[in-house]
């Protein structure tokens, strides 16, 4: 699922691109995609483009009257930026927003179809699709400790939740971990203010790292390699291949269908984590 700093990088290259541009026409390609009906989907059609920004994990683009259309791209949804009127691809397009400029394309590999667009009025009704999490990189200690704390639960599902912190997911909640050198399975009602200091510092230098190499990446382009999964990654999707740090074997833990990864000496003390999936396999 595309995180924080792959929407930022979404964002930016969508705003030299269409800020100040009217939307000429929507097209949708799968019915599924709409998640309201009131405004019609279509209501924004002619106004201008007056702004962008992000709602968790969301994408919004904003119009005049308080109209704001939102893209959630949830795990497999992308966008792609085509030349006005570009057609929607058949087997994965889901819809297509016209510009003077080019034509927003949204894709979903998969046939789950979990990607939505929501067109909203009114800043009331946006508020209401925003799940709360505080944002990571503009929250102080203090308040990233109280809502960390405000339920014992461990720090790998605390960072992913969307309740607690805004826009952070599997792949970049593993990437700080393994930067604050913390174990997946620390509960947060018994972590000290030290490790508090650590874990902030640590989600500020993985969060605006990773945002500010995906810039380097895409340039003035579009972001056409949108992935959880980057070789440059530190423990996300390495399960076997050598820590950056000590060199040790990346290891897993594995539950439905997310996968934690992790460095047994820097993380956990050369603790091998219980991993469910192998559990019960051996039973």
């Amino acid at each position: 699922m595309p995180e924080l700093p792959d929407i930022v990088v979404y964002l930016e290259a969508l705003e030299r691109r269409v800020l100040g541009q009217a939307l000429e026409r929507v097209r949708i390609s799968s019915p599924s995609v709409l998640r309201t009906f009131d405004p019609p989907y279509d209501a924004a059609v002619g106004a201008e483009t007056r702004g962008l920004r992000r709602a968790g994990k969301r994408l919004v683009l904003e119009f005049p009257e308080e109209l704001f259309l939102v893209i959630h791209l949830m795990v497999a949804g992308r966008l792609r930026w085509g030349a006005p009127g570009a057609s929607v691809p058949k087997k994965v397009g889901l819809a297509a927003f016209d510009f003077p400029t080019g034509s927003l394309i949204l894709t979903e590999q998969g046939t789950k179809k979990r990607a939505g667009v929501w067109l909203l009025r009114g800043e009331d009704s946006l508020t209401a699709e925003d799940r709360g999490g505080i944002e990571p990189l503009e929250m102080t200690v203090e308040e990233m400790a109280a809502a960390l704390r405000a339920e014992n639960r461990t720090l790998k599902r605390a960072l992913t939740d969307a309740h607690v912190l805004s826009g952070i997911g599997n792949a970049y909640s593993d990437e700080i971990l393994w930067e604050a050198q913390m174990p997946p399975t620390l509960r947060t009602a018994g972590m000290t203010d030290e490790q508090m200091e650590v874990l902030h510092g640590a989600i500020r230098r993985s969060l605006t790292g990773w945002t500010d190499r995906l810039r380097q990446e895409v340039g003035e382009g579009w972001p056409e390699k949108v992935t959880a999964f980057r070789p440059d990654m530190a423990v996300h999707g390495k399960f076997g291949e050598e820590c950056p740090r000590c060199g040790a074997a990346v290891q897993r833990i594995v539950y439905a269908n997310n996968e934690t990864n992790y460095c047994a000496p820097c993380q956990t003390g050369g603790k091998i984590l219980a991993d469910r999936a192998l559990s019960r396999l051996l039973k």
